[in-house]
């Protein structure tokens, strides 16, 4: 058993489900008992540690490699701790078949093996980078709100280059799309539901919003894709209307998902759906519902450290996802960000999750020779 397997297995075996997902005081909940193991792990092969309390009970853990010399740039190692949830057996690691399988394998406890061993194994003269400082950096509540990231973000933190960690199948990301979600209403007017014509069906109004949601903003959607994330997408995800069937109902809503693209932005999302339900001749009211922004990602390749990176792992051409993570966050404070790690998102939030070991050791492996081939 590899250093890298290990210690994603001692991850796996630590439950860390996002507080969100469960009831008050659950004993599966919060990020700390694995805080607490990786900055123990980190202390033990002499890296600079130090908590950054974030929520009550919930903190990032922070740990620093400083160069040889003095230091000439930074870069921080991001995934997040929180997973989403599980029943208790799948926080057993299992190895069948060339994978370890159980909650956050890939999602992304994968990754924190990954970076974190790849930090390890630096510390060690003569190993360690002359002139760059490796920031690791475990952040709470990426499956949520994002605490963690914003907190550190608005820290004043400050690096050259992060690399969020997410199953991206060793694929350097430099673009992700955005996830804003909106609600509608519309209104009607009550009635008795044995004379339906004294109202105005609220219900039958916004079927009409929807059909027009799903078939022509869609439409309109897919008419502008982006060349590495494709098309913007609208999904209709809950709806809600009446109080019972003998009664027209005088309201509805809808919750709608809405994946952004880079250079869209909430404001203009908001008007070409008004713009729409106008031309449509429809009245709905438009109001957000997420509180803290999640816009999408958009990092230059050009870059000189994001194309030293596609270079040392040799990938030609840079990639997109179409989830949100925590690396628009920081590159809102102004650090260049850019997504890594092994795995693969089709694996993450089911049932069995699991990750390829050779995969893990790449993943670390490639992280060694990227700092290895800096100054």
């Amino acid at each position: 058993m590899t250093r890298t397997e290990k210690l994603l297995a001692e991850l796996i075996a630590l439950p860390s489900v996002n507080p969100a997902f469960l009831p008050p005081r659950h004993p599966h909940a919060g990020e700390q008992r694995v805080a607490d193991f990786l900055a123990a792990t980190a202390a033990r092969v002499g890296l600079e540690v130090e908590v950054q309390k974030v929520l009550p009970g919930r903190a990032n853990v922070i740990a620093r490699l400083r160069p040889r010399n003095k230091i000439q740039q930074t870069i921080l190692l991001a995934p997040h701790l929180d997973t989403v949830g599980a029943d208790g057996t799948k926080f057993i690691p299992q190895r069948k078949n060339g994978r370890l399988h159980g909650r956050g394998a890939c999602d992304t406890k994968g990754s924190i093996a990954a970076m974190l061993a790849a930090v390890c194994e630096l510390a060690a003269a003569p190993s360690r980078p002359l002139a760059t400082e490796i920031i690791f950096a475990g952040l709470i509540d990426e499956e949520n709100a994002q605490a963690g990231s914003r907190a550190l973000a608005a820290s004043g933190f400050k690096a050259d280059l992060a690399m969020v960690g997410e199953p991206t199948k060793l694929q350097v990301v430099t673009a992700h799309k955005g996830n804003l979600w909106l609600q509608l209403e519309t209104r009607g007017r009550a009635a008795h539901g044995a004379t339906p014509q004294l109202g105005r069906n609220a219900v039958h109004e916004m079927a009409r919003v929807v059909c027009a949601l799903e078939t022509d903003y869609a439409a309109q959607l897919r008419r502008r894709p982006h060349p590495l994330l494709g098309a913007g997408t609208v999904n209709v995800g809950k709806m809600s209307g009446g109080t019972q069937p003998n009664i027209v109902p005088d309201g509805c809503t809808i919750t709608i998902d809405r994946r952004t693209l880079p250079g869209e932005t909430e404001a203009g999302v908001k008007r070409e759906i008004a713009a729409l339900l106008r031309a449509k001749q429809l009245a709905a009211k438009i109001a957000s519902v997420k509180l803290a922004p999640c816009p999408p990602l958009a990092t230059d390749c050009r870059r000189p450290l994001v194309r030293q990176f596609l270079q040392s792992v040799q990938q030609r051409r840079p990639a997109g996802v179409n989830y949100f993570c925590d690396a628009a966050v920081l590159a809102g404070a102004g650090i260049p960000s850019v997504v890594f790690g092994p795995g693969d998102i089709a694996q993450a939030h089911t049932t069995d999750e699991w990750i390829s070991l050779a995969e893990l050791e790449r993943a670390k492996n490639l992280l060694v020779g990227f700092f290895q081939s800096l100054a």
